[in-house]
């Protein structure tokens, strides 16, 4: 399972209660359905960074969740999970 987001710093203390509890939730799927969940939530405090995380100078970073996830399962089939 794959989860993409973005979590952008605004002018209010509402950043870091969206991102914890995005991270615990996630982290929550995957225990409760034994499924892996790749964690692909940017925080960043602006839009600039965001874009530049999201396929601008600093890569891809969802391209690489996704990467990430097609491994985890060829493994998991691997091993025969």
């Amino acid at each position: 399972m794959l989860c993409l987001g973005c979590v952008i710093r605004g002018q209010t203390p509402h950043f870091d209660h969206v991102a914890g509890n995005a991270a615990r939730g996630i982290g929550q799927v995957s225990l409760a359905t034994g499924v892996p969940v790749i964690f692909g939530v940017l925080t960043t405090d602006t839009v600039e960074q965001a874009v530049d995380r999201a396929g601008g100078k600093h890569g891809n970073k969802g391209a690489d969740a996704a990467l990430a996830g097609i491994e985890m399962a060829r493994l998991l089939k691997a091993f025969g999970g």
